[in-house]
């Protein structure tokens, strides 16, 4: 019974999608080196978030404004 139980937590665990983050309200003071941070900003534009990526001691974080994760294109919204 215990088998059982622990394979169906485990195949729950494998299937939460991965691509779901918090997109924060500033950016973090901490950042783990190759971390990922989505904060929204006001420097990006509508329907974008900043992606923040942390670096290892002495090299600058790298920030790039990206589309909101999690959000698809699709083709209705693509044609004229």
């Amino acid at each position: 019974m215990r088998i059982l139980v622990s394979a169906v937590v485990l195949s729950c665990s494998f299937s939460l999608p991965c691509s779901a983050q918090t997109i924060l309200k500033s950016e973090p003071l901490m950042l783990a080196p190759y971390e990922v941070a989505f904060v929204k900003d006001a420097s990006c534009p509508s329907g974008k978030v900043l992606k923040v990526t942390g670096a290892i001691r002495g090299l600058h974080r790298r920030k790039a404004c990206v589309p909101m994760p999690g959000e698809q294109a699709s083709l209705a919204s693509a044609t004229p």
